[in-house]
């Protein structure tokens, strides 16, 4: 079955480690993409800004290192941006490639960087990592938990929507959710979250964050990490608790405010789905679960579409082509 994955770590290990994006030893290349059926993979920038010099200056040389094997390897894989884009990468059999920022702190507190990151195919940034900084606070402990966005955190709600960027509320404070729910004229996304009433950590939506996430027409994708999965001491992602919070979530929120957020490549444990080969492993057993076909494509990749057509739009206006030259 087709997918779209709204979050791996892969381009940043691509960029450290010097691998290809063809084939490599990650749990997530074109090979094994292809091998899974993916439609369409969401790349992450991720930055660690306390070991950069610069969060600003190496996720532009992210950008260029992975756009370049985006380059490489045109026949079978496609920068999209848009709706649209993704439509003609699959019908010619590619897999479109969404790029994102997994740390607002990309932005170093200028706000006026979304045009440019904008530019350079950037669809979603993800506000925080797991630390505070100028837009906001995390969820990494529960310290922050009640913290909300910070000034700059709001005026950049504002400029992402009418820029049609996708918010990423993933990381981010509970404050800070509630935030963006009254800001965000446009629906948001936690892209690799679970449910907090199953696994009681703070990287995980409550209820009340699930049922407003649906209402207004977004999604949170299932994240692989057995932290975050399980609340037993397991070292490894297994399928029966994707399940039972795929289950829990579809109960109280509906099946339309779930996606897949893999996680892969960032990630320390094992997991069941060992790599993006065998997403098709998680398909087959919500079927035997009793989910119907249209409620697990609708989990692997009608439930993303949809976010994909409602914020990025069906065409990036032509003042915003992409900017070949890394500023």
């Amino acid at each position: 079955m087709n997918y779209i994955d709204l979050h791996c770590d892969t381009a940043t290990l691509i960029f450290k480690e010097k691998v290809e994006l063809s084939r490599n030893n990650l749990s997530i290349d074109i090979e094994k993409l292809q091998k899974g059926e993916a439609m369409a993979q969401f790349f992450a920038m991720y930055i660690d800004s306390k070991t950069v010099k610069s969060s600003f200056d190496y996720c532009k040389d992210m950008i260029k290192t992975f756009r370049e094997e985006i380059d490489k390897n045109q026949d079978t894989i496609s920068l999209c941006r848009d709706y649209r884009e993704l439509e003609e990468a699959n019908r010619d059999g590619k897999i479109g490639a969404f790029l994102t920022i997994e740390e607002g702190e990309a932005l170093e507190g200028d706000l006026d960087r979304l045009y440019l990151f904008k530019e350079l195919g950037i669809s979603l940034i993800t506000l925080v990592w797991n630390y505070e900084n100028s837009l906001g606070y995390p969820n990494f402990e529960w310290k922050y938990q009640n913290m909300g966005l910070k000034p700059k955190g709001i005026e950049a709600i504002r400029m992402m929507n009418e820029l049609n960027m996708i918010i990423d509320v993933s990381h981010l404070s509970d404050g800070g959710f509630n935030d963006v729910l009254k800001h965000s004229t446009k629906p948001f996304i936690a892209s690799h979250s679970n449910a907090r009433a199953i696994t009681n950590n703070p990287r995980n939506l409550t209820d009340s964050m699930l049922k407003q996430l649906a209402n207004i027409g977004g999604v949170t994708g299932i994240n692989f990490f057995n932290k975050f999965l399980s609340n037993r001491d397991v070292e490894i992602g297994e399928i029966d608790d994707m399940v039972q919070h795929i289950k829990h979530i579809r109960n109280i929120a509906g099946v339309e405010v779930i996606s897949i957020g893999s996680d892969f490549d960032g990630i320390p444990n094992k997991v069941e789905i060992e790599d993006a080969s065998q997403m098709g492993k998680l398909a087959s057993r919500l079927l035997k679960e009793g989910f119907s076909t249209d409620e697990v494509e609708k989990i692997f990749f009608k439930n993303a579409q949809r976010l994909i057509r409602d914020i990025l739009g069906l065409s990036t206006p032509k003042n915003l082509e992409i900017n070949t030259t890394l500023r």
